[in-house]
């Protein structure tokens, strides 16, 4: 059918439009599924670039709303295996919801992703704007949902120093950045667009190197402090699921014995001697300051083997709340630190909107009634100036770069996996721990009810491993640092400059967008005066 000025357009046929759209959609989830292979307990961190290379040849060109769609596929495609373990022991509406929830902030990364690809460096503009998204869904709703950020799954990765420079944000910007860089060449490349595809080319090799580099880059300050031994106690759990914590006097008896048994085998010159003795979250369900019992128990193994244990127990507080907290215990002394887990975490520590949710699970009323602490997450241990993240707050960069601003030189992660059996959770909790170790040259101490405990130098190696659901003990020789990384200078400065930059590049591509007409309106009148001006000399 003719068009204006008598120019012939065609559609596609409806058959070949639904099998474009079929071929995207599932380029889109497939991408999603191999980003979700690359994470932990796997170390396929490669799969990343062949990831984001499938989305933005999906999204390239297209609509806003057709980048939504298709980066929301993309999203389902990697959080709906990543997350499955949030719903093992309260059914898949959670698990459902959350993925779901999750995706949408995917699908607007699609979309901005989408609206900068025809932008010259269009694939340095989409990573930044996925940089953005990740910004926004690790901070809302209630507090943010920081898991399964690019950058975690990047700890087997030679892109890991990057972490050092910009935190988690530039690690997942360069991560990004590869991946789509090699897309679009190979997109071009399938045009036969040969010398457009170099430019992309290079891009990703610059992006890839960027690890390398960033390794040369040394963190201020000094040498190691000094080196402790700290041992990280695994006194497992009676029983999986939610109801372990049924069996709480079992939890802190099994902590105490296991530690009476390490005091054992330190006497007997069969271990080192440790400086201190880390429990995890929920060692002491039952809350010492008011128990007496809990309060003997704890101290008959601080005396035991001689040193303070660190441990993490359930605090009653006023009008039925409690708090998530880590206690320093000294032996014959009792508490002489303590911090308060800084961010609970919605839906398992509190519940909020209660009556909405309630009507959603059965579940929703176990749910606690935790408050958030305040504070650094630092405590001081035998000298020790030590940096807690309670569980999931390893995934907030905020709250660990506090600890270290406040003089923490070694980080500690207590947890509690027990409620989630033997899913793929543990392990990517502790792929988040290596990131971290790099990103503020610590070492970090990994020590949970149930496993997997482990022990993390500066560099991000995993130096030891307990097993899921056996009793054990990790002893480490420790290096204490003050040294400050560029990451740890700059905080959130990398994070915010790539989400302006992200949000610029989908201004300026609105903006150009938006000329267009009147453009092709002022080509169209000048060939009209043209034509006008050729029929009167004729």
């Amino acid at each position: 059918m003719p068009g204006a000025g008598g120019t012939a357009w065609h559609r596609r046929p409806p058959g070949r439009r639904l099998t474009a759209f079929l071929a995207r959609a599932t380029a889109a989830a497939g991408g999603g599924v191999l980003l979700y292979l690359g994470f932990a307990p796997r170390t396929l961190w490669w799969l990343a670039l062949p990831a984001f290379g499938l989305l933005g040849a999906t999204v390239h060109g297209r609509r806003a709303r057709a980048g939504f769609g298709y980066g929301a596929l993309f999203g389902l495609g990697f959080l709906l295996p990543l997350l499955r373990w949030t719903g093992i022991y309260v059914g898949p509406v959670p698990w459902l919801a959350l993925s779901a929830a999750e995706a949408v902030f995917v699908g607007a990364a699609g979309a901005g992703m989408a609206v900068v690809s025809r932008l010259r460096g269009g694939p340095v503009w989409a990573a930044a704007v996925w940089v953005g998204a990740e910004a926004l869904r690790s901070r809302v709703p209630f507090g943010g949902f920081p898991w399964g950020r690019v950058a975690f799954g990047q700890p087997d990765g030679p892109l890991l120093p990057v972490a050092a420079v910009g935190g988690a944000p530039l690690l997942s910007f360069v991560t990004v950045l590869a991946g789509l860089a090699l897309g679009e060449a190979g997109r071009r490349l399938a045009r036969r667009e040969v010398r457009a595809a170099a430019a992309p080319a290079l891009v990703a090799l610059a992006a890839l190197a960027t690890g390398p580099l960033a390794a040369l880059l040394p963190p201020a300050g000094s040498p190691p402090v000094r080196t402790v031994t700290i041992a990280a106690v695994q006194g497992n759990v009676p029983q999986l699921g939610l109801d372990f914590n049924a069996q709480r006097r079992a939890v802190l008896d099994n902590h105490v014995r296991v530690t009476e048994q390490l005091a054992a085998d330190v006497a007997a010159g069969r271990r080192p001697r440790p400086d201190v003795v880390l429990w995890p979250e929920n060692a002491s369900d039952i809350d010492p300051l008011r128990n007496p019992d809990a309060a003997a128990a704890i101290d008959r193994a601080a005396r035991a083997v001689g040193v303070p244990i660190v441990l993490g127990t359930v605090l009653s507080g006023p009008e039925d709340t409690a708090t998530n907290s880590v206690l320093v215990w000294a032996p014959g002394v009792g508490v002489v630190d303590r911090t308060d887990k800084r961010r609970v975490q919605p839906f398992g520590e509190y519940l909020p909107w209660r009556p909405f949710f309630r009507l959603l699970s059965e579940y929703a009323d176990r749910a606690g009634n935790f408050v958030p602490g305040t504070g650094t997450g630092a405590v001081d241990a035998a000298g020790v100036r030590m940096g807690i993240a309670i569980c999931w707050e390893i995934a907030f960069d905020d709250l660990v770069a506090d600890s270290v601003a406040a003089g923490a030189q070694v980080l500690a992660v207590p947890s509690n996996n027990a409620t989630f059996g033997r899913s793929d959770m543990t392990y990517q909790q502790l792929a988040m721990s290596r990131v971290r170790a790099v990103e503020h040259d610590r070492a970090v101490l990994v020590v949970t009810t149930s496993g997997v405990s482990a022990t993390i130098t500066p560099d991000g190696a995993v130096t030891a491993t307990t097993s899921m659901f056996t009793p054990d003990v990790l002893v480490d020789a420790t290096p204490l640092r003050d040294t400050t990384t560029l990451a740890g200078r700059l905080r959130a400065v990398p994070e915010w400059a790539l989400l302006a930059a992200g949000l610029a590049g989908v201004g300026l591509a609105r903006v150009r967008r938006a000329g267009r007409p009147s453009r092709r309106l002022a080509r169209s009148r000048r060939a009209g005066r043209a034509r006008v001006g050729e029929d009167e000399d004729g």
